[in-house]
């Protein structure tokens, strides 16, 4: 089908194309709210013991994602991989990029379980309280045993969502936080018998969750990915191939490493305005993430959806899910913004009655809502570019409109020109705007012509297995 194709100046999505999105999307975004939670309640249950335990959890679980945030993006490699595969019925492909992907899992495991090992002295590097590094340290070393079933996870929850199979990723999720949950409760506190650990508890309760999730998911699906599993396919471990998957997933680990810091060194500069500055941050920015989960999962869904359709050559089925994304995680983002602009204080009310922390939470909140569009509007084209091959033009992207342009804005204002919390948000506001209309614009470009493959292995197709 040629660029010139009827649909080429459509705007909505067809009703089938939404249909598809909006019965993928939805588990997706439940899966990401799953995984979010099980930090919220090592912080939540944390806090029930003391305040330096609050902080050390909060702590050690930014310094795990500080690390692990890379390994998340570079495993997202299999989202092009696996769903073009899926989608042009190349099941010999889709073996060889499931066991790659727990290769490149294997790799990433090393460098973040040493990192995790050697928190303390970087701790102390960032200039953290003296009374909670330990604790946080303590933490984040208990959870490098759980580093390879977490990237073990992620590789197996790309791949069945390629393939359309939620429902036994919903379930260990729920199975999964359930069981961090009571884990919390009797390692941090003693209950039951078991040793009252504190943070390193709920340390350990997070580790055995995450080998948890990952055993339990491949026991659920064992039967429909043992074809994809066994026998390992011995030109996995050819270099070439795997390069050029690296080639493609580094970028994309790059990309959120890129995110992640940017968030975290507005969240660094904010701490150095003062506690009250930094207490109504984080009321802002906890509303502004729990929202991101949907386009989020918007993105991930966006990213199978297309690859299935470029592995079809299905180029209309291409921009449809492409539409679809963009109307569901968009107009999603469009409608928190109303909700943050036109209710910034009962939002904030919501975390604290400190009238202090509620004022500065209330001059951020609306800033929030200004830049929910701009955020949906960039994790959204990431996804559908994701989806399409194309990794490497979201990493600098991400490189110019946050670290270039965001990031010494919100200098800038905060500081040199005394704007204060709302100048570092205004930086944000700015990097997110710039990174959206660039990726916006890629996206409309990529989707003018026909779209090819990506083809890891430059090998003839074998005979399907059975499915």
């Amino acid at each position: 089908m040629s660029a010139t194709a009827p649909d080429a100046g459509r705007l909505l999505p067809r009703r089938e194309d939404l249909r598809a999105m909006l019965d993928l999307a939805t588990p997706v975004v439940v899966i990401q709210v799953g995984m979010m939670l099980m930090g919220v309640v090592d912080t939540i249950l944390a806090g029930h013991l003391s305040a330096v335990a609050l902080a050390a959890v909060a702590l050690g679980n930014l310094y795990f994602f500080g690390l692990g945030v890379f390994g998340m993006g570079t495993l997202m490699v299999l989202d092009p991989v696996v769903a073009q595969a899926v989608g042009a019925r190349d099941h010999p492909a889709v073996a060889r990029g499931i066991q790659r992907g727990g290769l490149v899992a294997l790799m990433l495991t090393v460098p973040a379980t040493l990192l995790l090992l050697l928190a303390e002295p970087f701790m102390v590097l960032a200039r953290q309280p003296s009374d909670v590094v330990p604790y946080a340290a303590a933490y984040a070393v208990h959870l490098a045993p759980g580093v390879l079933p977490f990237f073990l996870f992620i590789v197996l929850r790309q791949s069945l969502q390629s393939m359309h199979l939620t429902m036994p990723i919903l379930v260990t999720i729920v199975v999964a936080n359930l069981v961090n949950a009571a884990l919390n409760w009797m390692l941090i506190f003693g209950h039951f018998g078991a040793p009252a650990l504190g943070v390193v508890g709920s340390a350990w309760a997070t580790t055995l969750s995450r080998w948890l999730l990952a055993l339990l998911l491949l026991a659920l699906t064992w039967r429909r990915l043992r074809p994809y599993l066994i026998p390992a396919r011995p030109e996995i471990w050819q270099w070439a191939p795997l390069g050029r998957m690296l080639r493609l997933g580094v970028p994309i680990g790059c990309q959120y490493t890129l995110e992640f810091g940017a968030f975290a060194f507005v969240a660094l500069m904010m701490g150095w305005m003062g506690i009250r500055e930094m207490a109504g941050h984080q009321v802002a920015i906890n509303l502004a993430s729990l929202t991101f989960m949907v386009p989020l999962g918007v993105a991930d869904a966006a990213s199978i959806l297309v690859g299935l359709a470029v592995g079809r050559g299905d180029l209309l089925g291409t921009r449809g899910a492409a539409r679809a994304a963009f109307l569901c995680g968009v107009g999603f983002m469009s409608c928190t913004a109303v909700a943050f602009l036109s209710l910034p204080g009962p939002l904030a009310r919501l975390y604290t009655t400190d009238g202090s922390v509620i004022a500065v939470a209330m001059g951020l909140i609306p800033l929030a809502g200004v830049f929910q569009v701009f955020d949906g509007t960039q994790v959204v084209a990431g996804g559908i570019l994701r989806g399409l091959g194309e990794t490497k033009v979201a990493m600098l992207v991400n490189l110019v409109g946050y670290w270039c342009i965001g990031l010494p804005v919100s200098y800038l204002l905060g500081f040199m020109l005394g704007v204060g919390p709302a100048g570092l948000w205004y930086g944000l506001v700015l990097g997110l705007a710039v990174a959206a209309t660039i990726l916006l614009l890629r996206v409309r470009m990529a989707l003018a012509r026909e779209r090819r493959r990506v083809l890891i292995d430059h090998v003839p197709l074998e005979p399907a297995l059975d499915s």
